[in-house]
C-alpha cells in the first residue's frame, strides 16, 4: 500500500490514501512487524529450539511461558481492534512526542499503542527471565557453558538482553501514558519537561530491540552452515566470544539514532566510534561462516539458501550503517530513505532470511515432515530479487535527500525511482504467497515428505536424536554430552537408543490460567484507552483475584507413566526400523 502511494503521488496526482491514513499505514506496519511477527517469530524458534538443544524436558518455568504467550497474544489482539475501533497511531513505530502528546494526538490510536506494547512487553520479559533460567539451570549433564550450540548461546544472550532492556521500554511508555492521561510535562515543552529525553530512553531499549532480534538468527545461520557444510562450525569460541561482545556494545550505540539532536562533538565522535567497533565481532561471524562453508560437502537445501542470501544482503546492510555511523554523514542522510532503506537491509536481509531458515530447517522436527523444497526456493528468489528491487532504489533516493514518512511529492523525475521499488514489493509479496502456499502444499504431501528418522538434515546438536515431532517429555532419557555438537558426537561414537529401562516422567500440567488472566489484562487495557473508569477497576480488581488464585493451586504437574513411555519409545523403534536407521 505505502509503495504503490509514492508511486503514484505526484504532482497533481494525490494517489488513492490521504496523509491521515497513509501515516496510520505505515505506523501499523513499522509496529506490526517489530513487536508482533519478528519478536513472536524469535522467541517462538527459542522456545522450541533451547530445551531440545540443551537435552531439557521443558522450560524452567513453565506457566510463564504459557502467561507469556496469551500477554503476547492479546497485546497483539488489543493493536488489531484499532483498526476497527477507533483509529491507528499515527506517529511512527517509535511515538515520538509531541507529536505522541495529548496536544497532537488526541485520538485513542497513541493509547492503543501504549497499553498494546505494556501488555505485549510484560509477556517479553518474562520470557526472558523464564529462557536464561533454563539455559543457566537445566542443561544436560556434561554440557558446560562452552559445549552449548551456537543458537543456544545467542538465545541466553538475547534473553539477557530482554530482561535489560525491556523494562526501560515499559517505563518510558507508563511516562508517555501519565502525559495523556493525568497531565504530567515529562516530554511536553512545558514545565521542565523535555521530549528528547524520550528518544534518548526509547532508544536505550530501541537498539537493544534490534540485537534481540538479530542474535538469535545469527544462531541459527551457524546451525544451518555447520550442519549443511557437514564440518565443525569454524572458530566455535571466537562465535560466542563475538556474540557476547555485541551483547555488551549493543547497549554503548544508541545516540547514533540521532546524532543531529545536539549532544556535542565529543559526544557523537563517542557513539560513532563504538558503532563501528561492534562491526568487528559481527564481520568476525561472517567469516566464520565462510570459513565453516570452505571445503564443506556444502548442500544447498532451502535453509542453506536463506543463509548465502543472507549474508551477501547482511554486508551490504552492515556497510551502510558503518556509514550511517559516522556522525557528519548522518547529519546529511538522518531521516531520509537511506535510513529506511539500511533498516530493511538488516532486518529483511538478516532477521527475515533467518526466521525463513529457521522455520524451514526446524520445520521437520516440530510437525513431523518436511516442508516442500520446489515452493520453498521459489520463495526465496522471490523474496531475494524483491528486497534487491524494492530497497536498493531507495538508498539512491535518499542520497538525492528524499525523506521518509511522505506520501506525495512534486518531482517527477524521482517516480522512476518509487516505481522501481513497488515492482519490488509486487514480487516480495508473490514471495509471500509463495511461502503460503508452500505450508498447504506440505501439508498435503506430508505423508511424502514424512520424517522417519527425527534427523533428516543429519543434523549435529541434540534436538536431532529425538523422534519428529518430539515427545510431551523430549527425552525418555536425559543425554550426557561429551562435545558441542553432541549428537554428532554421539552418533560417531555409535549411539544406541536404549530400549528399556524406561521410568516415570514428571511433567507441568496445561493450565487456562495464563489464558484468563491475559484477557482479563486486555480488557482492563481497552477500558484505560476508552477512559472507562469503572470497567477499568473492576477489570483490575479481577485481575488481582485471578492471580491470588492461580497462587493457591498446588496441583500443576503429574507424571506420565512408565508404560506410557515404553509405549512411545517403542512406536519409534519400529519407525526406525522401518527406515533401516
Amino acid at each position: 500500500m505505502m509503495r504503490a502511494q509514492q508511486a503514484i503521488a505526484f504532482g497533481d496526482n494525490l494517489g488513492y490514501l490521504p496523509p491521515h491514513h497513509y501515516d496510520q499505514i505505515f505506523t501499523a506496519h513499522g509496529v506490526i512487524m517489530i513487536f508482533f511477527v519478528a519478536m513472536p517469530l524469535v522467541t517462538g524458534l527459542m522456545n522450541f529450539v533451547v530445551p531440545l538443544q540443551i537435552g531439557a524436558r521443558d522450560v524452567a518455568f513453565p506457566f510463564l511461558n504459557n502467561f507469556s504467550f496469551w500477554m503476547t497474544t492479546f497485546g497483539a489482539g488489543l493493536l488489531m481492534v484499532s483498526l476497527f475501533v477507533g483509529e491507528f497511531a499515527k506517529t511512527g513505530w517509535l511515538a515520538y512526542p509531541p507529536l505522541s502528546g495529548i496536544a497532537f494526538s488526541p485520538d485513542v490510536g497513541v493509547d492503543y499503542y501504549i497499553w498494546s506494547l505494556q501488555i505485549a512487553g510484560v509477556g517479553t520479559l518474562l520470557s526472558g527471565v523464564n529462557l536464561i533460567a533454563t539455559i543457566v539451570k537445566m542443561r544436560a549433564p556434561g554440557m558446560t557453558l562452552m559445549k552449548m550450540p551456537v543458537f543456544t548461546w545467542t538465545a541466553l544472550c538475547t534473553n539477557v538482553l530482554i530482561v535489560a532492556a525491556f523494562p526501560v521500554l515499559t517505563a518510558v511508555l507508563a511516562l508517555l501514558s501519565l502525559d495523556r492521561y493525568v497531565g504530567t510535562n515529562f516530554f511536553t515543552n512545558d514545565l521542565g519537561g523535555n521530549a528528547m529525553m524520550y528518544v534518548n530512553l526509547i532508544w536505550i531499549w530501541g537498539h537493544p530491540e534490534v540485537y534481540i532480534l538479530v542474535l538469535p538468527v545469527f544462531g541459527i545461520f551457524s546451525e544451518v552452515v555447520s550442519t549443511f557444510s557437514g564440518k565443525r562450525l569454524f572458530g566455535y569460541a571466537s562465535m560466542v566470544y563475538a556474540t557476547v561482545v555485541i551483547t555488551i556494545l549493543s547497549y554503548l550505540v544508541w545516540l547514533h539514532h540521532f546524532f543531529t539532536m545536539g549532544s556535542g562533538a565529543s559526544v557523537n565522535s563517542f557513539f560513532g566510534i563504538t558503532t563501528m567497533i561492534i562491526s568487528i565481532p559481527t564481520g568476525a561471524k561472517i567469516f566464520n561462516w565462510l570459513f565453516t562453508m570452505y571445503r564443506g560437502r556444502i548442500r544447498f537445501e532451502v535453509p542453506m539458501l536463506w543463509t548465502v542470501g543472507f549474508m551477501v544482503t547482511f554486508v551490504i546492510g552492515g556497510m551502510t550503517g558503518v556509514l550511517l555511523a559516522v556522525p557528519p554523514a548522518d547529519f546529511v542522510l538522518h531521516n531520509s530513505l537511506f535510513l529506511i532503506a539500511h533498516f530493511h537491509n538488516v532486518i529483511i536481509g538478516g532477521v527475515l532470511f533467518g526466521l525463513l531458515a529457521g522455520i524451514t530447517y526446524w520445520y521437520p522436527k516440530a510437525f513431523g515432515y518436511k516442508l516442500d523444497p520446489f515452493w520453498g526456493k521459489c520463495s526465496f528468489w522471490f523474496w531475494l530479487s524483491g528486497f534487491y528491487l524494492a530497497f536498493m532504489p531507495l538508498y539512491v533516493l535518499g542520497l538525492m535527500g528524499v525523506t521518509r514518512r511522505v506520501s506525495h511529492f512534486e518531482d517527477s523525475s524521482l517516480q522512476i525511482w518509487f516505481q522501481i521499488a513497488a515492482f519490488g514489493a509486487v514480487l516480495i509479496a508473490l514471495g509471500i504467497a509463495c511461502f503460503l502456499i508452500q505450508l498447504v502444499v506440505s501439508f498435503r504431501r506430508r505423508h511424502a515428505l514424512r520424517d522417519m528418522t527425527g534427523d533428516p538434515w543429519d543434523g549435529r546438536t541434540l534436538e536431532w536424536s529425538t523422534a519428529s515431532p518430539p515427545p510431551a517429555y523430549n527425552f525418555a532419557f536425559t543425554p550426557i554430552v561429551h562435545d558441542n555438537d553432541a549428537w554428532h558426537d554421539m552418533k560417531s561414537r555409535g549411539y544406541a537408543r536404549p530400549l528399556n529401562g524406561y521410568t516415570a516422567i514428571h511433567m507441568p500440567k496445561n493450565t487456562g490460567a495464563g489464558f484468563v488472566i491475559s484477557a482479563i489484562a486486555a480488557v482492563c487495557a481497552f477500558a484505560l484507552v476508552w477512559h472507562m473508569w469503572l470497567l477499568a477497576g473492576v477489570a483490575f480488581a479481577v485481575l488481582m483475584v485471578a492471580v491470588i488464585v492461580h497462587t493457591f493451586n498446588y496441583h500443576r504437574d503429574f507424571h506420565i507413566p512408565a508404560d506410557e513411555v515404553t509405549r512411545v519409545e517403542g512406536a519409534r523403534t519400529r519407525l526406525l526400523a522401518a527406515a533401516h536407521v
